[in-house]
């Protein structure tokens, strides 16, 4: 019985409007989703000494957006695939893990980031196992391509027993031929598959005219550093982090990019990276180059800006690198931007302040919520405001939880300010003004004319859309407006009434057209009646001449003179009470407008 009455009392509160706050508020997202890891690395992954930062929650804006208006450049995160093995230290999950695979490629997708290069180490091994589940898995993402570097290690643990370095390199080049550049996902240029490789000439002698010449398809071979551009065969060259530089790799960038202007018939791919510490790596050498909050990863972008723009492309740009955490160029997990957030709430204002640099952050991201964890965008505020005021928004009058998210630059933290408490009156302190101007006007029999309906807000705002319509019109007219609907804010707005009045027929036509119509329906009776009664010929001239003058007569007192005319269009005019209303779901408005028709 308690039941019945129970649920008797929620469907009349539903019914009733009464969970207005309720309503309104329909979350999109969770605190948890917004706070909690959202990227690829293990969940378990936590911060390391290195600079790394642990799972976290990051900016999915798109990377593109850090480049000059108008950018064509294409993306390519290196991805190294050696996790799970003994000789690497552990990051928490497998590189021969398909789901984790999977996981890592809709994650760089959806950052904006175009493909991977894959470091690669030779065939028959765990990380040539790995790259064929990154060749699958891109396979079923149109668009999203992979290449393969050859790294120097692949020669040097090359399975070829009495191989030259050069053979190695072939019997490898060969082995890539077949396995990957069939592949529908596999990088190519201009029809040709794209190769690259890390420090095979600096600790080999290679003849790579020979080299592929061993091959059926020759690929676009891109090789490193300013000396890749004149190298033999060279389809172009790649930039990387230079950790040993005292000035943030930025001037090698810069010779870099002027060393490959000219090459016009050559790929420049460019460089752009976190920061540099191998550490933690069994092969360091104590290398560091700091990330200075973030700003080591926004340097390399300006430096690109600074010399490429719409009309000069910069072809391609390589990420350094997705997750290589041993010398901490990951961005898998997020690069750190040092910076918190606080909110607080004044009157009907949210404010916040934050500690940190805020050139690391893309957009703040206001968040209501009824139970502080099923959360409402607001809307996405710009960098560089730090308040909105809530009565500019159509929130109820209820107690709600509120927060700010300070949503970071591509692939930097986001951060999120505590939970601060709100209690809204923003609708009951606010009334509504509601008019025309002018209050009644004129217009001709099939015309139109216009007056302008004002609504203002008399106090805070109001922003509930208010939907215009007439009532009371006569037949034959019509009415609208421009815009159908007008939401006033903290402020007044207009729209345009038009109304217009069909082609009217006066009673002083209708009363001539009866008359006319008797006239000749007297005299064809007449006629009729001397055709019946077969009356003489010179009565019937009598008698037709007779309903001829009375014609006369009667045509002479429907039409009357200028006189009678005038007099009738004066007595046409008509007035008519229009009603405007103005609808929403805080208030109902309604004010009029005479019509005078001529």
């Amino acid at each position: 019985m308690c039941r019945k009455v129970f649920c008797a009392a929620v469907l009349l509160l539903s019914a009733t409007g009464v969970c207005v706050a309720g309503d309104y508020v329909v979350p999109t997202t969770t605190l948890t989703a917004q706070t909690t890891n959202n990227t690829s690395a293990a969940k378990n992954f936590v911060s390391q000494t290195n600079g790394n930062l642990g799972a976290g929650n990051v900016s999915k804006v798109n990377v593109h957006s850090l480049l000059y208006p108008g950018a064509t450049t294409k993306f390519y995160a290196h991805l190294v695939l050696w996790f799970g093995e003994s000789s690497h230290i552990s990051v928490g999950y497998s590189s021969t893990d398909a789901a984790q695979i999977h996981n890592q490629i809709t994650d760089m997708i959806s950052r904006g980031i175009d493909g991977v290069i894959i470091v690669w180490y030779g065939p028959n091994n765990s990380i040539d196992q790995a790259a064929k589940l990154v060749m699958a898995e891109a396979e079923t993402h149109p668009g999203f391509t992979f290449a393969i570097m050859i790294d120097q290690g692949a020669i040097k643990w090359d399975s070829c027993s009495g191989c030259s370095p050069q053979q190695a390199l072939i019997s490898q080049l060969q082995y890539i031929e077949q396995t990957y550049f069939s592949s529908r996902a596999y990088l190519t240029q201009q029809g040709r598959p794209v190769v690259t490789n890390f420090n095979i000439d600096l600790s080999y002698t290679v003849d790579w005219t020979a080299v592929t010449a061993a091959l059926s398809t020759q690929p676009i071979f891109l090789f490193e550093n300013n000396s890749g551009f004149t190298h033999v065969l060279s389809d172009g060259s790649y930039s990387w982090v230079m950790p040993t530089t005292s000035d943030y790799g930025i001037g090698y960038l810069t010779s870099f990019y002027n060393s490959g202007m000219p090459f016009t018939n050559e790929q420049t791919v460019g460089a752009a990276y976190k920061g540099f510490n191998d550490s933690l790596a069994s092969w360091g050498l104590n290398r560091v180059m700091g990330q200075q909050c973030g700003q080591t990863w926004l340097q390399t972008f300006s430096e690109v800006n600074g010399i490429y723009n719409s009309g000069k492309q910069l072809p391609a740009l390589q990420l350094v690198t997705w997750n290589d955490y041993e010398e901490a160029t990951e961005i898998e997990s997020g690069i750190s931007n040092c910076l918190t957030v606080s909110a607080t709430v004044s009157g009907s204002s949210l404010q916040w302040t934050i500690k940190g640099d805020e050139t690391t952050v893309d957009h703040y991201v206001a968040y209501i919520s009824t139970d502080g964890q099923n959360l409402m965008s607001l809307g996405d505020i710009n960098a560089g405001l730090n308040s909105v005021n809530l009565c500019s928004y159509s929130i109820p009058n209820g107690s709600y939880t509120l927060f700010v998210q300070a949503v970071g630059k591509p692939s930097m933290t986001n951060q999120m300010s505590g939970a601060v408490k709100f209690t809204s009156n923003c609708t009951a302190s606010t009334t509504v003004s509601f008019g025309t101007n002018p209050s009644s006007m004129t217009i001709a029999a099939g015309g139109s004319g216009n007056v302008t309906v004002t609504a203002a807000a008399q106090s805070g705002a109001f922003n509930n859309a208010i939907a215009l319509s007439c009532s009371g019109l006569p037949k034959g007219m019509t009415c609208s407006f421009s815009p159908a609907s007008i939401t006033p804010g903290a402020g007044a707005v207009n729209s345009v009434l038009t109304v217009s009045a069909a082609t009217f027929v006066s009673s002083n036509h209708r009363e001539r057209s009866h008359a006319l119509l008797a006239t000749w329906l007297f005299s064809f009776g007449l006629f009729g009646l001397t055709l019946v009664g077969r009356i003489q010929r010179k009565r019937i001239v009598t008698v037709l001449g007779a309903c001829v003058l009375a014609a006369l007569i009667v045509g002479a007192t429907s039409c009357g003179g200028n006189s009678a005319s005038n007099t009738a269009k004066a007595s046409n005019a008509a007035s008519y009470t229009v009603t405007v209303n103005g609808s929403s779901s805080a208030v109902q408005l309604s004010t009029t407008v005479t019509i005078t028709v001529k």
